[in-house]
């Protein structure tokens, strides 16, 4: 009987992968496997690494050591490695659907000894070897269904090896004697694994981060040898321009940095407000992940190290958030039925975008940010307050109490906020489009004549994340303004002249619902305001 319920559970994955699969290969060829692509293309480019540029218009942003490893790949077809890629993606979700469902190993004595693991922390509704298979099959299927891994295959992103490397490499899979090397190497591919050389040391796990920064240092002097002048840019300039990666602001970017870039803070407050934030949020990470590891239960400690290097990096994507879902997954595994709960709902924030699912509810612009901000606070929440389990279970209860506090601060916070107009530069989707995008059909799609009488006509159109207004004004009209949310600063949509007698506008926002827009003169008198758009 259990027999027949793993072939099920695994029938079901493989079921999921095949159809996730079929969908990205029925993608239009632009945007089916696009970060692929890219690799693919700076592989075969005989200029200068950082000079490609893809035909979808992405560069090459990582590290020199990622091309050294990708060149040998390119010799395939790119069809061929595209199907390769997909099949290793899958294979990457199992083994990591492996390494989260290990029982912890036991806790680190002061003596530097391991005990035995009691099995009371970590899925200990598990008891049967049948019963540990079908869990694997059912955490691999659960993460295989989030927008994460669902995002590491539409574009055929390396970030899931990475976390993959680091997981099985920090939660002490690997022989003691190897730890540390896995993530030297995954850093060398992508810089935000170096957070684990700190956990590292913060850990006193002093050997495994000796051998991470010898395997970083050894990779990057074999990507200098075979590279040098690719090397010797990325190190000395191109490694800090963030803006190649793409708009920091939109949506896709959970980071807290992103989120910090969408409250529309200054740019003289961002750096410093952003530094504080993240030097917090780590650090209370890096403490409660050394108390998980002495604990034994490093996998734990991993993840949440991981999850770190997701709230604390610039930019953070979607496919960058595997961790925040493994997080969910621990919380979910863990005693106590409000860690539980937290795990669910972190599980379905990081599944469904509930900026897009739950839009027609969000009656405040405060409660439409903290939805399209979700994965990004459940993130900062997870850094913040941990798992739960052993090393939290052993807390003090004046200790317990304080953490309570703070939790319901938090929350109160939070409702204040989602009550609370914010200014325009909470919509990071905005974008007023120019005389060079007429030609565009997606931006303007509006075919008729100004209206006598009215001075403003237009069409709205709905995409899946955000909304598109694109109409024509009457003579009257000297000038438009939208103000994406009550109290937000206006912005101005440029009038262009479509044809003679015929000027037109388009722009997109996040949402239309809270939004206004106006008609001014040439006196700068509004003739007409538009509101409830969307």
């Amino acid at each position: 009987m259990f027999e027949r319920r793993v072939m099920a559970a695994w029938a079901a994955f493989a079921g999921i992968a095949v159809l996730s699969a079929g969908l990205v290969l029925r993608r239009p060829d632009a945007q089916r496997l696009s970060d692929l692509h890219i690799y693919y293309g700076a592989a075969k480019f005989d200029g200068p690494l950082y000079d490609y540029v893809a035909s979808n218009g992405g560069p090459f942003t990582y590290p020199p050591f990622a091309m050294v490893l990708f060149r040998p790949l390119s010799l395939l077809p790119e069809a061929t490695l595209g199907l390769l890629w997909l099949a290793m993606t899958c294979a990457a979700v199992i083994a990591i659907a492996r390494t989260v469902t290990r029982r912890p190993a036991g806790t680190v004595t002061a003596a530097g000894t391991t005990t035995a693991g009691a099995g009371t922390a970590g899925w200990p509704w598990i008891r049967t070897p049948a019963g540990a298979r079908v869990l694997v099959a059912a955490v691999a299927t659960a993460l295989l269904v989030s927008a994460p891994v669902q995002s590491n295959l539409r574009f055929g992103q390396v970030s899931i090896f990475i976390v993959l490397l680091a997981l099985v490499d920090a939660g002490q899979v690997v022989p003691a004697r190897y730890r540390g090397v896995l993530v030297g190497v995954a850093a060398a591919i992508k810089l935000t694994p170096l957070l684990f050389v700190v956990y590292f040391l913060v850990a006193g796990r002093y050997k495994d981060a000796a051998r991470a920064v010898a395997a970083f240092v050894g990779c990057a002097a074999v990507a200098a040898v075979v590279m040098p002048g690719a090397s010797v840019r990325y190190w000395s300039g191109t490694i800090f321009q963030t803006s190649r990666i793409g708009d920091l602001a939109s949506l896709g970017n959970q980071s807290v940095h992103g989120m910090l870039l969408r409250v529309g803070l200054s740019p003289a407050a961002l750096p410093v407000v952003w530094a504080v934030l993240i030097a917090a949020i780590c650090g209370a990470a890096l403490l409660r992940a050394r108390q998980l590891h002495r604990h034994g239960e490093p996998v734990r400690a991993a993840v949440l190290v991981g999850c770190a290097t997701v709230a604390a990096s610039p930019v953070s994507w979607t496919h960058h958030q595997v961790w925040t879902v493994l997080a969910a997954m621990l919380l979910v595994a863990a005693e106590g039925a409000w860690r539980r709960v937290a795990g669910v709902v972190l599980l379905v924030v990081m599944t469904l975008s509930l900026g897009v699912v739950l839009r027609g509810v969000a009656l405040y612009p405060g409660w439409q940010f903290l939805l399209e901000n979700a994965r990004s606070v459940g993130l900062v929440a997870v850094c913040v307050a941990g798992f739960g389990g052993v090393a939290v279970a052993r807390l003090r209860s004046t200790r317990l109490r304080t953490a309570r506090r703070i939790a319901v601060a938090a929350v109160a916070g939070l409702a204040v906020l989602a009550l609370t107009p914010l200014p325009a530069g909470a919509d990071p989707t905005f974008k007023a489009y120019s005389a060079d995008d007429l030609t565009n059909p997606r931006y303007f799609y509006f075919t008729g004549a100004p209206v006598p009488g009215q001075p403003v006509t237009f069409l709205v159109r709905r995409e899946k994340t955000k909304v598109r207004v694109n109409g024509v004004v009457g003579a009257e009209v000297a000038r438009l303004r939208y103000t994406s949310a009550p109290g937000g600063a206006a912005r101005g949509i440029p009038l262009l002249d479509a044809e003679p007698g015929v000027r037109t506008f388009s722009f997109r926002s996040a949402n239309l619902a809270h939004g206004r827009l106006e008609a001014l003169d040439a006196a700068g008198q509004v003739t007409a305001a538009f509101t409830n758009l969307g």
